[in-house]
């Protein structure tokens, strides 16, 4: 995965934030929203894609595109800025391989340490009840 290749297929739109901020956000698109094609995208593998479908599948729509906004800053450059680094940090999630588990048996000594404990815990509740007098 080349991360320069795949910003290059990022599409942008910036459109009207929303919320309170008086006649300034009224007249100034800053809100970027981001729009990456995973089916149509020749930057990932076939694997890469596939990985991409299982991991964070929730978040594509049915066309199989991730759409990301952001409306954090006033500047639109500063929101293009963060929401590629969001973008990224999905991509990265997605993609990463986990490592593989290797089934453990536990040591001997754990193994008597453990059953020597029980012994010792049953014999406290033993000694706790009245002695039998008969």
């Amino acid at each position: 995965m080349s991360k320069n290749l795949i910003i290059q297929e990022l599409q942008f739109k910036a459109v009207r934030s929303s919320g309170a901020g008086g006649q300034h956000v009224n007249k100034v698109s800053s809100k970027i929203e981001l729009s990456f094609n995973v089916a149509a995208s020749l930057s990932l593998s076939e694997n890469e894609k596939k990985r991409i479908y299982e991991k964070i599948g929730y978040k594509l729509t049915k066309d199989n595109v991730l759409q990301l906004q952001c409306d954090e800053s006033r500047s639109q450059h500063k929101n293009k800025k963060l929401v590629i680094k969001r973008f990224l940090e999905i991509l990265d999630i997605a993609l990463k391989i986990p490592k593989t588990r290797h089934k453990t048996k536990p040591k001997k000594s754990a193994i008597e340490k453990r059953i020597k404990s029980k012994k010792r815990d049953a014999m406290k509740k033993v000694n706790r009840k009245k002695p039998n007098l008969e």
